[in-house]
């Protein structure tokens, strides 16, 4: 199969076509036909992606599975996966059926739904494999269009101020990046992605208007891509728009939102800026490193007051990236398969604890903290599910979270003890507001009369949780899985990180003397 990554990619795209074009009317029948089409497209994704998985070989560190093909106007379609892009390509492709299963509930406008969620599957897919700049920025952007869609259409009361914030921050971060890649091709004449990466950027140190530019060209292009990835992770103090777009988001859209396209900022790091900008990563690195030390405590703090349950796991979710940037820039082995570990991981964590409070709004249509209590009384299942994930939250030894947090600290405080102090006490605090939040909304007598008829999680909601439960255990226990599919590719991107560095250091000596 000489085209499995684009088929992979273009399935759920495929699925989208054939209910655009074929599908009729908005009666019950037709809902219910839409659902399964675009469960039917995601799960043949799911199918077709094992044969990567299995077809991939860990030990080689170059890009597997390469295709290429001339494109419009002189551009070049090329796709590839390595040890760093196989694994985020499975976690696309493993929850977006379950985030189709958790759309069943939605009457209003289901057609336009679905497309939109395999639109998104494919441009998202499509990032990770992209090697080609043009191609790669290509899915990058437009997949904000039908997350823009997604929360506009489908969300909450304040969905359109939330829509065109995500919109904006995302896109006007991005527009930096576009500059930097039209010098990048200036000075490199391709647009290709592996070639690139073996191109050596200037780094000679320049002034401008009395400022002098420490790293030169390197420099200011990390900070163009970086200006992109931060906002897209979020970084603090660029996440505003995260809170309210997970706020208003339909529960489905709030998964991808947290599960996937987030790890696109983190991935683009490790793709684009130790790679390419290795002088610009390591002066920058240092600033980096504590900006995530202070995201990780402060939106801890902030979600330790918050009253909406999307709210606080929003701001969860940008304390845990904090630990993902952090990680990368550590630029050692423990801290880069800790950043990646952590990013997968959060990927079925935080999609399941957005699982949860989607559970109980399908039942209360309210996510306030105090409209709950008590559930334990009546959601037995439900409230073992919830607990469960709010340990994984909190990174209890067994589950994936810990293993993710504890590897990434190990990498940190190898490389700067004074934030890993920091960044740990991030470990204390996740355990106020995951308890606080599960206390308060599981556990007590069941006093609300409006909660005395609610009923526990059905067969449905059952089957969402039940793999979430298993890899979250799975990748607890046995970390492995991961680590021997990405750890030579990360030793791969060190070794050139370090090449890189003795050469910049072995010519400034040289210009100082």
């Amino acid at each position: 199969m000489g085209n499995l990554l684009s088929l992979t990619t273009f399935i759920p795209l495929i699925g989208a076509v054939i209910l655009a074009l074929f599908l009729r009317g908005n009666d019950v029948a037709a809902q219910r036909n839409a659902k399964w089409v675009a469960l039917a497209a995601t799960s043949a994704t799911f199918l077709v992606s094992l044969f990567i998985l299995f077809g991939f070989d860990p030990a080689n560190t170059d890009f597997q599975m390469v295709e290429e093909h001339s494109w419009l106007l002189g551009l070049n379609y090329k796709m590839g996966v390595d040890g760093i892009s196989v694994l985020f390509v499975m976690l696309t492709t493993f929850l977006m059926p379950l985030v189709i299963g958790a759309c069943w509930n939605v009457e209003t406008r289901v057609k336009e739904y679905m497309i939109a969620f395999l639109v998104l599957e494919t441009l998202m897919l499509g990032v990770f494999m992209a090697l080609d700049l043009v191609l790669f920025y290509m899915f990058f952007e437009a997949g904000l269009i039908p997350m823009f869609l997604i929360i506009g259409i489908w969300g909450g009361v304040n969905r359109i101020y939330a829509s065109f914030k995500f919109f904006l921050y995302t896109f006007l971060g991005s527009v930096l990046m576009l500059v930097a890649m039209v010098a990048m091709f200036s000075i490199a004449g391709t647009t290709d992605i592996p070639t690139l990466m073996a191109t050596d950027f200037p780094a000679t140190d320049f002034t401008v208007l009395g400022l002098t530019i420490v790293g030169g060209a390197q420099t200011l292009m990390f900070i163009a891509f970086f200006a992109s990835f931060a906002v897209k992770m979020p970084m603090w103090p660029v996440h505003t728009w995260l809170p309210d777009a997970h706020v208003q988001a339909p529960t489905a859209g709030s998964v991808v939102l947290a599960a996937i396209l987030l790890k696109m900022g983190g991935y683009g790091f490790l793709r684009f800026s130790l790679p390419m900008f290795p002088v610009g990563s390591e002066i920058m690195g240092p600033l980096v490193l504590w900006l995530s030390a202070i995201a990780i405590v402060y939106t801890s703090l902030v979600a330790l007051v918050q009253k909406d349950m999307k709210k606080l796991i929003a701001y969860s979710s940008v304390a845990h990236m904090g630990y993902v940037t952090m990680g990368i820039f550590t630029v050692n082995q423990q801290g880069l398969d800790g950043a990646i570990f952590q990013m997968l991981s959060h990927g079925f964590i935080s999609g399941a604890m957005f699982l949860c409070v989607g559970v109980i709004y399908d039942r209360m249509h309210t996510r306030e903290i105090e409209a709950y209590g008590g559930l334990v009384n009546r959601m037995p299942a439900y409230a073992m599910v919830f607990m469960f994930f709010t340990m994984a939250n909190v990174g209890l030894p067994g589950t994936s979270g810990f293993v993710g947090e504890f590897l990434t600290l190990m990498g940190i405080f190898q490389e700067n003890t004074w934030v890993a102090v920091v960044a740990t006490s991030g470990v204390i605090l996740s355990a106020a507001y995951g308890l606080w939040l599960y206390r308060r909304v599981v556990m007590g007598d069941l006093i609300k009369e409006s909660l005395k008829s609610i009923t526990d999680m059905n067969g449905r909601e059952r089957a969402i949780f039940a793999p979430l439960v298993a890899m979250t255990l799975l990748l607890g226990v046995y970390p492995s899985l991961v680590t021997d599919i990405i750890g030579p590719s990360v030793g791969a991107l060190i070794g050139q990180y370090d090449t890189a560095q003795a050469a910049y250091e072995a010519a400034t000596q040289v210009a100082a003397n």
